[in-house]
């Protein structure tokens, strides 16, 4: 049976072009300028489409190594200022929920399940999501790159999270939209669930995955069907 769930934020629980695509275009508003067209290629991030190419660094590297890739670019600008401002903004992003995440996370929190969080995000800017979307309270472990235990795709969040809760492994779903987060649930151990609410699509994702979903609704049907074998 599966005892627990971890999800992945953006692309997973949030509809990645939506919210990013905003945090985007607010960041390179920020860094101003005749400098922002640049960037955007740096980014892999088409303003007037709103929309990322499929091996943009925004989709699944940390904020950390975002602001590696920027600051050669940057060059009026200490590498502190730079990832303040990222963390900023990135607190400050219009979310978009990819499904209701009250009913859905709180229809899976009441089958009993324990539910974490891993994010290439930082964990401050995590917990402000979580909680504008109102579903922070439904969270037994929230992770970000700087809480101590890397990024994805290493599996050290996922560890910990088994570890802090208690878990077994093999009984957690790791639930993401990039191979950087089928790649650390196989790490950790768990079931790999994938879904198609980030940039990358079923064929990307499917060799690398247990089962590829729409989003994170269909998830309580997988997890009867698998607990069913």
């Amino acid at each position: 049976m599966i005892e627990a769930v971890i999800f992945d934020k953006d692309g997973t629980l949030f509809d990645f072009r939506q919210s990013w695509g905003a945090w985007t275009r607010n960041l390179l508003a920020d860094l101003g300028g005749g400098r922002a067209a640049g960037l955007a290629q740096v980014l892999g991030y088409d303003p007037a489409r709103n929309d990322f190419a499929p091996d943009s660094p925004v989709i699944a590297l940390t904020t950390p190594e975002i602001a590696d890739i920027l600051h050669p670019h940057l060059p009026d600008l200490s590498m502190v200022e730079l990832l303040e401002r990222m963390n900023r903004l990135a607190a400050e992003a219009p979310m978009v929920p990819a499904v209701d995440l009250p009913v859905v996370l709180g229809a899976l929190k009441a089958r009993g399940l324990t539910l974490g969080l891993a994010t290439n995000d930082t964990e401050v800017p995590a917990r402000r999501h979580l909680a504008d979307a109102g579903v922070l309270d439904l969270f037994d472990f929230v992770a970000g790159c700087d809480s101590g235990w890397g990024g994805k795709p290493a599996p050290g969040q996922l560890l910990a999270f088994v570890a802090q809760c208690g878990l077994t492994p093999e009984k957690v779903a790791m639930v993401g939209d990039s191979l950087h987060d089928l790649d650390a649930g196989r790490a950790a151990g768990m079931q790999a669930v994938a879904v198609l609410t980030g940039i990358a699509t079923h064929a990307d994702l499917a060799a690398h995955a247990d089962v590829v979903l729409p989003d994170i609704a269909e998830l309580g049907g997988w997890i009867d069907s698998f607990s069913a074998r």
